[in-house]
């Protein structure tokens, strides 16, 4: 999920070779015709020969929708987007190596024709060209979804967006890098590197690592009094950042020491906390770190009755734990949390344009683009005036674990009994913390706008907002339901075997960031700061 590399411009490529120059002399012709814009196929501008004039136009727009939808993008002359978008080599060569079928075919067959026109004296290439285009056309129409589904499942997937082009980026190869071990791999795994015996495994549900919750014996030839632990495979992008890792290990045993209810980890025999090992047999022999953390007890938020007690306390949580890191928490390693194009901090919105497609061309894409475009103008700017701090990042309704602390059924009381999941850990802003929270209880209401208020006033028990960070509230909060409804749709299409789980967040977020926009953004925050008001000569609501 990283930003793609900023390459050298200026080397824009059709697939088959139709570089800049070879398009500028299409459009001249050798006879000196004038062409009509190559925005719009079928255009011809006034010339002698009318069919001679509207072919080389037919093939330039061609390759143009060609560089357009092979570059999985959205939009497209066919879509009625005039702008063109670069094309280059290593696209090129991507494409190359997809298997042939039909459509790949008729790509390959069209720009083929492309070429041979461009060559002087073939003039009876000219109907060619025009008829490969035209067919060609017709298949991006009918069954664009098709070809799509080959690029995202061979890995080919090209990540091309308007405002990365134009700053020179390259296109890169979207990687899949979740693990993929299986039980047997997984036992042997514990026995190897941990000197323990599993009685007892169960997948976990995870979005781009791999968790396996298990029993294990230190004693091999006995399978009583088993401890359970949750074994955490890190993916192969992040398992290349050891010192990062160990910052976010070194936090957990540090904010467990502080009393916190944080998982700590059982040490290698080697006597590390972690251990690089090889992965799945797949190509490339991929590496991941491995850790075993202590098993955590509670019922996550997503799967109780959530009350106005528990979104207050998960707010006073919030402030606690980013003050406690911020403050004490002095590892070497913590110079690793400075993650500058790390799309999950929340100061990284605007780094979702690169992602967009992923929503195809509706409400919902217009919804984000306005986010972006506001969260550009009204809060990047303030930034510098907010307070810094070391944030969790993920504390949504699946990362945090509660216990009832009451045998009330009508008014259960709850405390929180574990923190989980700090792969998310960056250097931000105390603000950013509250948004999150706040946008990920919301999931979990039937009266979502209300749910803000009340994880503001925990929030505020312990770190009272200054009136910038509070103005930059709503859109923060917008600004983190984007990114999560965005990342899910784009990574569920490079691992759909998990969409239901990376969509969970999309069942109801759609509906309550377009709820949030519709209501307006001075509505919605004179509710929660009303709300938040009323905690402050009274005790928590009930």
């Amino acid at each position: 999920m990283r930003r793609a590399s900023p390459r050298s411009a200026g080397r824009g490529q059709a697939l088959g070779g139709l570089g800049a120059g070879s398009r500028a002399r299409a459009a001249a012709g050798s006879r000196g015709q004038r062409q009509g814009p190559a925005s719009c196929p079928g255009r011809a501008g006034p010339g002698r020969a009318g069919a001679q004039t509207r072919d080389p136009v037919n093939v330039r727009c061609f390759s143009q929708e060609t560089r357009w939808r092979a570059g999985g993008l959205a939009g497209s002359p066919a879509d009625g987007h005039s702008a063109a978008a670069p094309w280059t080599p290593r696209a090129g060569q991507r494409l190359a190596q997809v298997p042939q079928s039909p459509r790949v075919a008729c790509l390959r067959r069209g720009e083929a024709e492309a070429r041979r026109f461009q060559r002087p004296g073939r003039r009876r290439d000219l109907e060619r060209a025009r008829d490969g285009a035209s067919v060609c056309r017709r298949e991006f129409r009918t069954s664009w979804t098709g070809i799509q589904q080959l690029f995202l499942r061979k890995s080919f997937l090209v990540s091309n967006v308007p405002d990365t082009m134009s700053s020179g980026d390259d296109c890169q190869p979207q990687i899949f890098t979740k693990p993929a071990l299986g039980e047997k791999e997984v036992t042997e795994l514990v026995d190897r590197v941990f000197g323990l015996k599993v009685v007892w495994i169960r997948l976990l549900p995870s979005y781009d690592d791999q968790n396996f919750h298990v029993r294990v014996s230190r004693n091999k030839d006995v399978a009583e009094d088993a401890d359970e632990y949750v074994l955490k495979i890190t993916n192969s992008e992040d398992s290349q950042e050891p010192d990062l890792i160990e910052a976010q290990t070194q936090a957990m045993m540090f904010l467990s020491a502080e009393g916190f209810p944080s998982a700590t980890p059982y040490l290698t025999k080697d006597g590390n906390v972690m251990s690089l090992e090889s992965g799945d047999t797949g190509p490339g022999n991929k590496k991941y770190m491995v850790r075993l953390l202590t098993y955590l007890p509670g019922t996550p938020v997503a799967k109780i009755a959530t009350n106005t007690q528990i979104f207050y306390e998960i707010g006073k949580l919030a402030a606690r734990l980013d003050k406690a890191l911020s403050e004490k928490f002095h590892h070497p390693s913590v110079k690793s949390l400075h993650r500058g194009q790390f799309i999950w901090n929340l100061a990284n919105v605007p780094l979702l344009d690169q992602y967009i497609y992923a929503l195809g061309q509706n409400k919902y894409r217009e919804v984000v683009e306005q986010v972006i475009e506001q969260f550009k103008g009204k809060v990047i700017p303030k930034l510098s005036s907010f307070r810094a701090c070391i944030n969790h990042g993920d504390l949504n309704d699946h990362n945090i674990l509660v216990d009832s602390s009451s045998a009330s059924l009508e008014n259960p009381q709850y405390r929180v009994s574990g923190i989980l999941d700090f792969s998310d850990m960056s250097y931000g802003y105390y603000v950013f913390e509250v948004a999150i929270a706040i946008m990920y209880m919301m999931i979990e209401s039937p009266d979502p706008l209300s749910v803000g208020g009340h994880v503001l006033a925990g929030f505020e028990s312990v770190l009272p907002l200054t009136e910038e960070e509070r103005s930059a509230l709503f859109l923060l909060v917008s600004g983190r339901f984007s990114q999560s409804l965005v990342m899910a749709a784009h990574t569920a299409l490079l691992y759909p075997e998990n969409k239901e789980y990376l969509m969970i967040t999309a069942k109801t977020g759609w509906k309550h960031l377009m709820k949030m926009f519709e209501v307006g953004q001075e509505a919605v925050e004179k509710t929660w700061f009303e709300t938040a008001k009323a905690y402050t000569n009274h005790a928590p609501a009930k």
